[in-house]
């Protein structure tokens, strides 16, 4: 049984009781994905992590390991802006 058959036999027993019918499948989904987010930062805050960044500071720490082991691909030169135009220009 899919979730709009199920939805369908909810809202014809609501109808039978007198009850008001239950809100459509997918209605509230957004709403507990960022219910589910503020409980993560919360339980982050009481344990004493930081809430925000998380995922950046893993990236960047991924990253950080990588450019360390020879692997980053630099030639050596500073990768500053502007450095390719001719100095006469």
């Amino acid at each position: 049984m899919d979730a709009i058959q199920q939805h369908m036999i909810d809202s014809y027993r609501a109808a039978q009781r007198g009850e008001l019918p239950p809100p459509l499948p997918g209605r509230h989904d957004w709403g507990v994905v960022r219910e589910a987010r503020e409980r993560r930062r919360f339980e982050a805050v009481i344990a004493g992590r930081p809430a925000y960044g998380r995922r950046w500071a893993a990236l960047r720490s991924l990253l950080g390991k990588l450019g360390r082991s020879g692997r980053s691909g630099r030639s050596g030169k500073s990768g500053k802006l502007g450095k390719c135009r001719p100095s006469g220009a």
